[in-house]
């Protein structure tokens, strides 16, 4: 085949001589077989709605019965509309290849009923097999009116008797010749028809089951992308944490140890005294240095004690007066609580050097779905992340992990700084 697609193929004066008519044949038969079950089911469920209906139209109230059957019948339909949509649409996806082979990206797996019935695409898709339902009978009905028609013209040559087509009285024999010549004229427009309907139903597939625009998509990749890195980038971080505290920060304490008993068994007065002194000195207060090192990597309390501990302990290290309000249900995901500290960790150092501020607050809530951060403090205010206070790099790593931040500084305080961070399952 020369063509890609079926709405290519058309425009192509070889149409007829390619496989393309026959593949959309193909395509319009397993969407009646397809379309049959569905449209049988969505109008039992709708029948209750059209006796009410009718009742409406001739002056009466629906009784209770049809009442209740109405409310059975959308309750059905809203809790099965997606369990039946879903791979529905999957199916589809693979016949559209049919008549359009080129790949029809789904959305992602979903975990859950509840992400299954609160994710978008779950909802095209039942719009498109609700469509499918009410669309195809009338079309497939005028189809087959169409084609016999086509086979009686055909065919009224041969045919036994009079019979009537329309107003006109069609006869057997050679008065029929020139009704089997039209006949065979519109033969042609057959594969034509069955291939623009394949292609206007592929279109709507598209539309209706990918996983969206194609701007959309790349947005979308562009989002995991940087969430993949940002996930990298913590890895990389434990990893060096992990190198520190396990190996670097054992060997200078064991350091320090044996360089402190040497300097015990070292006469005071020995020329090697000072120079071990200050080898000793040196050795603790790199140990300081190496610690304050490794905390600020990730802190060893946000490891073993969560968040709130880990909020309080910065809090309390804070030159400004902290006060820490903690309500987490249930402990968030690693990556979570390490975007969550070091924005608290980022914004109460910009309060202890930019706002002036006597006093700041630290909230944090999670439900096991969400986190909410928020610090305020009574400052001057005026933050703007134009001015390099960090802002912008605090957005950058909230966004990586699929939150957004909000602020409101207005000229003369108070500021506040939210932080919203979902908490992805599984």
């Amino acid at each position: 085949m020369s063509t890609t697609t079926l709405t290519a193929a058309l425009r192509d004066r070889r149409y007829l001589l390619t496989a393309w008519p026959w593949r959309s044949a193909a395509f319009l038969a397993t969407t009646a077989v397809i379309a049959a079950p569905l449209s049988f089911g969505l109008w039992i469920l709708l029948l209750p709605l059209l006796v009410a209906g009718r009742r409406i139209v001739h002056g009466n109230l629906p009784s209770p019965a049809v009442v209740v059957l109405i409310v059975i019948s959308m309750a059905m339909m809203f809790v099965g509309a997606p369990l039946v949509a879903a791979p529905l649409a999957a199916l589809e996806r693979r016949r559209l290849r049919l008549v359009d082979p080129r790949p029809l990206r789904g959305t992602r797996k979903l975990g859950d009923l509840t992400a299954l019935y609160r994710d978008e695409a779950t909802w095209r898709a039942v719009l498109y097999a609700v469509l499918l339902a009410l669309l195809a009978p009338p079309v497939f009905f005028a189809l087959f009116i169409g084609l016999l028609a086509q086979i009686l013209l055909v065919a009224s040559p041969f045919g036994v008797g009079t019979w009537q087509f329309g107003d006109y009285e069609v006869h057997n024999g050679t008065r029929s010749v020139p009704l089997m010549l039209v006949g065979l004229i519109l033969l042609p427009v057959w594969p034509y028809l069955a291939g623009a309907l394949s292609a206007g139903h592929a279109l709507l597939a598209r539309r209706l089951l990918g996983a969206g625009d194609p701007l959309r998509d790349q947005l979308t990749e562009v989002s995991q992308s940087r969430a993949r890195l940002a996930d990298a980038f913590d890895a990389e971080r434990r990893r060096i944490e992990r190198d520190l505290h396990d190996g670097a920060q054992h060997r200078l304490t064991s350091l320090t140890l044996h360089l402190g008993m040497a300097r015990l068994d070292l006469p005071a007065d020995s020329p090697a005294a000072e120079p071990l002194g200050m080898a000793h000195t040196q050795a603790k207060e790199l140990m300081v240095v190496l610690r304050d090192l490794i905390h600020g990597i990730r802190p060893q309390v946000l490891t073993d004690l969560g968040l709130p501990a880990a909020l309080r302990e910065l809090a309390a290290s804070s030159p400004v007066p902290v006060t820490v309000e903690a309500t987490i249900a249930a402990r968030p995901p690693e990556s979570i609580e390490t975007t969550a500290y070091f924005v608290a960790a980022e914004a109460l150092t910009n309060i202890a050097k930019h706002a002036h501020a006597t006093a700041a607050r630290v909230r944090v809530t999670g439900d096991g779905t969400r986190v909410e951060l928020e610090i305020e403090d009574n400052g001057r205010g005026g933050a703007d992340p134009r001015m390099g206070s960090g802002l912008t790099g605090l957005a950058d790593r909230v966004g990586a992990a699929g939150g957004r931040l909000l602020l409101a500084s207005p000229a003369g305080g108070p500021t506040l700084l939210r932080v919203e961070l979902p908490c992805p399952r599984g």
